[in-house]
């Protein structure tokens, strides 16, 4: 279980604007599919090994778009504060079935405001990116930016091509745009989790404040 304020649950408002994810309208068989990988056993910890190397013991971690909560879960093993949050009632639901006791909150990464943080790391996997409202791709960034501690950084990872059903067809060169205009500059892009060489299928980005080069 984590510790600090990672326990502690907010009543929060919850943003109304229809996403890709509801259009798509797959939650169920998402959480299903990730239900029988966690029974028998199969690694799906591959994004959380790579947030854990880029923390301290004991780091506090928000997991934007949780999912049913296998990276939180993977996480709070490791000794993190973690706090998860999942629009999707759903899968809101799985997690807390799958992983009793899980801090998970029913929120949008849109509904976060800089008093929720600071962070060490914001991680935001598994296609979050392009299920995201049309048009809120620079707010979500900007929500996960303001909750950045000051050497906080965030990891992000998407489809680049074969992507699933309803979701962004959102390039590099876009994605890499929206983030310098609200301020995260790249550490690192690579194509895998396992910190393949960048490729066009799949991107994986290490991003922190922009700000910071200024500093040195």
């Amino acid at each position: 279980m984590s510790k600090g304020h990672a326990g502690t649950h907010k009543t929060m408002p919850m943003t109304t604007r229809r996403t890709r994810w509801q259009e798509a309208g797959n939650s169920q068989n998402f959480g299903k599919r990730f239900a029988e990988l966690v029974s028998a056993g199969e690694d799906i910890d591959g994004e959380a090994r790579l947030a854990d190397t880029l923390l301290p013991r004991g780091a506090r971690v928000l997991d934007a778009g949780a999912g049913m909560g296998r990276v939180t879960a993977a996480l709070l093993r490791c000794g993190h504060d973690v706090i998860a949050i999942e629009p999707d009632q759903a899968l809101v639901r799985q997690a807390r079935e799958t992983y009793p006791g899980l801090p998970i909150q029913e929120r949008d990464i849109l509904d976060l405001g800089p008093d929720d943080g600071p962070f060490d790391l914001v991680v935001c996997v598994g296609n979050v990116m392009v299920y995201l409202a049309e048009g809120t791709e620079r707010a979500a960034l900007h929500a996960m930016r303001d909750v950045l501690g000051e050497n906080g950084r965030i990891l992000i990872g998407f489809h680049l091509q074969d992507r699933p059903p309803h979701a962004h067809a959102y390039t590099a060169a876009e994605f890499e745009a929206d983030l310098e205009a609200v301020g995260l500059r790249v550490d690192l892009r690579a194509g895998t989790y396992q910190l393949r060489p960048a490729n066009q299928a799949y991107g994986v980005w290490i991003l922190s404040h922009a700000q910071r080069l200024s500093r040195r």
